[in-house]
């Protein structure tokens, strides 16, 4: 060790110093360095688990509710018993509850809280995106109580879209009751709502990459580790009220060939084509509601006249159904009463959502799209018979394919239909047929089912996801301007001189300002020619706060979020040397030239690509 040395200074990124220079670089202000992973962190963990806990329980009451009321709606009878709306023996007398169901819906909205209405992701991402995630707290009873009603009395609906947006609701309360920042209240909500989807469907992994792909926004470990952990706790809980088995079972299936993988492909581009048609659907649906001359009060009910009449020639359609999809997947149905459920139940799920009621989206997607995948399926077969394509297969790449189209998240669809169903045979097919319907969907449909109803407010909602550019680039790499320095003993009057002589340097905005060779502060122009400035003043007597610079080493969003920090234009650069000198300017115009050569370089790149095979010399 160097005599005279000192223990290291956390400015100083642990280089050795001088007790001199250790003082002046603790006066100044450096960019904060934050771990990925703090006390923070794991105090916003803990939080998220204990959400985790009580969205279980909610999904468990609102579970129940769902029967009650079907129970009570269908067969009158008091019981929390789960039960399907399908063996009712009420006639024609089944027009009437699900509109019954509507009326207390568009009550509830109207009088209540309007947030109610909607599919529950869209409505929390549009929360995260433009209010800070921050719920109204009523939403929280309110959305499983109008979701039970609607689902209850016969809304073809599942219960995960509410329950998703409850937990987040219930995420986004403790985050406004408790000291919480807009991204900490961003990762509460999260965590509701996959614990939420987690409690439902026992989906842990989906619910994770759920949370990345459609409301986090982003890839980080102080966001995605309190997710995991709350979703570990949901499917821990979970376990103690269902047990381990899958939502969905299956029997075993065939293992896909060559041919029958391609096949898969083409089944799984066809359903993503119908996904776009879907998405469609239901917006056209809500724009034909928007021009109808009555308060939107009224819409749940005239939406709920289709779910009775389509329940009441196919009463499959009525409820949520996640048997229907148990026996799709395992063809327990035959292929033309497949169609026929599946054709009626898009009909009544797309006008019954489209009216603004309160209700899922993912049980209906995965009926339609399985019926498609097993008509699709079907056809194949008539074609090539010998291809070795498997109707159950079809089905569950059907299912998912559906969703990845229409919600553009690839990886939970694809494995959500695994986790669902544990059929590790499906897992080849339903990566290939969800990558054909996501680039089909990419291809026709600008927005998706969960984004169209939020881009049409104005809030622009982001599609791709990678390392911001400004991370990834050091200060050092810059063409950084060669600092020109003022002497902290000269005189104001000495360099409004030079100023004046023109000399070269002297045409800068900004100059650091040193002390015995080491930086004190910065001074602009306006400061030196101040009318209040005492032209005998020396300096540093300028100076009214400490310098504000970042290391050659730091990046240039540490730059930039600094400079935005303290509203300063320009940062002087320091290395990690000895005596830590000061080695250039950046200014924001340096920013902005590093993004046109990012830009140059993406073009000719791409120009060169166009007109230059890769191989070619």
């Amino acid at each position: 060790m160097i005599a005279g040395e000192v223990e290291r200074s956390s400015t100083t990124s642990g280089l050795p110093v001088a007790p001199g220079l250790e003082s002046s670089l603790a006066a100044i202000n450096f960019p904060r360095e934050e771990s990925s992973f703090n006390s923070q962190t794991l105090v916003l963990s803990l939080k998220c688990m204990a959400i985790a806990l009580v969205a279980v329980l909610i999904a468990q009451v609102l579970q129940h509710l769902i029967a009650f009321v079907t129970n009570l709606s269908f067969y009158g009878t008091f019981s929390f018993e789960d039960g399907s709306p399908a063996g009712n023996q009420l006639g024609l007398g089944v027009l009437l509850i699900p509109v019954i169901g509507g009326l207390v819906v568009g009550v509830m909205a109207r009088f209540g809280s309007s947030a109610i209405r909607g599919h529950g992701i869209p409505e929390a991402m549009e929360q995260v995106l433009s209010n800070e995630s921050k719920i109204n707290p009523w939403l929280t009873f309110l959305k499983p109580i109008s979701a039970a009603i609607a689902i209850g009395t016969g809304g073809p609906f599942g219960a995960e879209g509410p329950i998703i947006a409850t937990g987040g609701a219930l995420g986004s309360v403790l985050g406004q009751f408790t000291t919480a920042t807009a991204n900490e209240r961003k990762i509460l909500l999260t965590a509701g709502a996959a614990a939420g989807m987690t409690a439902i469907f026992g989906t842990p992994i989906a619910a994770i990459l759920l949370s990345i792909e459609l409301l986090l926004f982003e890839f980080r470990a102080r966001s995605i580790i309190p997710v995991a952990l709350a979703v570990v706790t949901a499917a821990g809980f979970r376990i103690l009220f269902v047990g381990t088995s899958p939502v969905w079972p299956m029997p075993a299936m065939t293992e896909p060939g060559p041919e029958a993988l391609s096949l898969y492909l083409v089944i799984g581009a066809a359903v993503g084509l119908c996904s776009v048609f879907v998405s469609k659907a239901v917006y056209l649906v809500e724009d034909l509601f928007e021009k109808l001359p009555i308060h939107w009060m009224w819409w749940p009910a005239i939406g709920a006249v289709a779910v009775g009449i389509c329940g009441y020639f196919v009463p499959r359609t009525l409820g949520v159904g996640y048997n229907n999809i148990t026996d799709i997947l395992s063809m327990h149905l035959a292929i033309g009463g497949i169609v026929v459920l599946c054709s009626v139940k898009f009909l009544s799920w797309a006008i019954s959502l489209g009216s603004g009621t309160s209700g899922g989206t993912m049980a209906p997607l995965f009926t339609i799209g399985s019926g498609l995948g097993v008509l699709f399926g079907a056809l194949v077969l008539i074609i090539a018979p010998q291809s070795g394509v498997d109707l159950r297969v079809a089905a569950l790449i059907g299912m998912a394919a559906m969703f990845a189209g229409a919600t553009r998240a690839l990886l939970t669809s694809v494995v959500m239909a695994f986790e669902t169903t544990l059929q590790p045979v499906g897992l080849l097919p339903l990566i290939g047929a969800c990558s054909a319907a996501y680039a089909v969907s990419s291809l026709l449909m600008k927005n998706t089912l969960m984004t169209e109803k939020i881009v049409r407010r104005g809030i622009r909602v982001p599609s791709d996801y990678q390392a911001d550019f400004m991370d990834l680039v050091l200060v050092r790499d810059l063409n950084l301007l060669v600092p020109v320095t003022l002497n902290a003993e000269q005189t104001v009057d000495e360099v409004r001189g030079w100023i004046a002589s023109r000399e070269a340097g002297s045409e800068h905005q900004g100059f650091p300002v040193l002390e015995r060779g080491k930086i004190i502060g910065v001074i602009t122009r306006r400061d030196i020619f101040s009318a209040g400035t005492a032209g005998a003043a020396h300096i540093k007597d300028l100076i009214s706060h400490p310098p504000v610079c970042v290391y050659e080493d730091s990046s240039l969003r540490e730059a930039a979020d600094h400079m935005v920090n303290h509203d300063v234009g320009r940062l002087p650069v320091l290395a990690k040397t000895h005596g830590y000198p000061l080695v250039g300017f950046i200014t924001r115009s340096d920013l902005l030239a590093a993004h046109k050569r990012r830009l140059a370089e993406h073009y000719e790149e791409r120009r060169t690509l166009r007109f230059k095979p890769s191989w070619s010399s």
